[in-house]
């Protein structure tokens, strides 16, 4: 049985933990012990084992400098760059009914805010606007995803809305009003631990449409967070529906 002892080697400006057998190992497992862990000197990789033996230089790897100190090696396989064109692979087949619930879910929520749509034409309000598709995506395509929780949903859509208002305010119709009532709606999300992407659309839909300029900040209550309830009392609607179609 091998004993080790442990130790510092340092190199340059890095010091890195090493492990060193008393009885001297095989080459098989010399060379491997000296590939698992390696140390930066002067542009190489060089292996901790190298640093404290003086092994054999063949365990050098050139390796490429990074701006941080770190030193990838050669020989370390980079993902594809087409990776991100394929699908995901599924865990398994979607059942007709994992596909069929979202849809009529979608459905029955679009329906809702578009006859609610109908009753408020008269005094000139609307509240079905493409942001409130994808909220509806969200919710019942992805209802575990962390942007689905009611408190992103609510979080996001009424403070994303109140940027649009003051980003109008400060700056004027625009591009500038636009680029910056974005970068401030990603700000706010990421810091409220709310990210919820559709909120971000509802900055543009107040800055583009002059016919929520009078609303001014009541804006970020109708129709984001209006919506909102309706939409949630769908989905809990529908899930009920599901438990009791299910149970039967």
């Amino acid at each position: 049985m091998s004993q080790t002892s442990s130790g510092m080697v340092g190199a340059g400006n890095v010091a890195t933990n090493y492990t060193l057998p008393l009885s001297l190992p095989s080459s098989s497992s010399f060379a491997f012990f000296c590939s698992n862990t390696t140390i930066k000197r002067k542009g190489v990789v060089v292996s901790d084992y190298w640093a404290a033996t003086n092994c054999n230089h063949k365990y050098i790897e050139k390796g490429r400098k990074r701006g941080y100190g770190i030193v990838a090696s050669s020989n370390v396989a980079s993902p594809s760059i087409w990776d991100d064109w394929k699908p995901l692979k599924a865990p398994s087949t979607p059942s007709l009914s994992d596909i069929l619930w979202p849809s009529a879910g979608a459905f029955a929520a679009m329906a809702v805010l578009g006859k609610l749509d109908q009753l408020l034409a008269p005094k000139g309000l609307s509240i079905a606007f493409a942001p409130f598709g994808a909220v509806s995506t969200v919710l019942f395509a992805t209802p575990t995803a962390p942007s689905a929780r009611k408190y992103s949903m609510f979080m996001a859509q009424i403070g994303c809305a109140a940027i649009g208002v003051l980003a109008l305010t400060i700056f004027g119709p625009g591009w500038l009003a636009r680029s910056a009532s974005i970068a401030a709606s990603v700000a706010y999300m990421i810091c409220t631990n709310s990210v919820h992407p559709p909120a971000a659309s509802m900055p543009l839909l107040f800055i583009d449409g002059p016919k929520f300029h009078h609303l001014n900040f009541w804006y970020a209550l109708y129709p984001g967070a209006a919506a909102c309830i309706l939409l949630s009392l769908v989905v809990r609607n529908l899930l009920l529906l599901e438990t009791y179609i299910t149970a039967k």
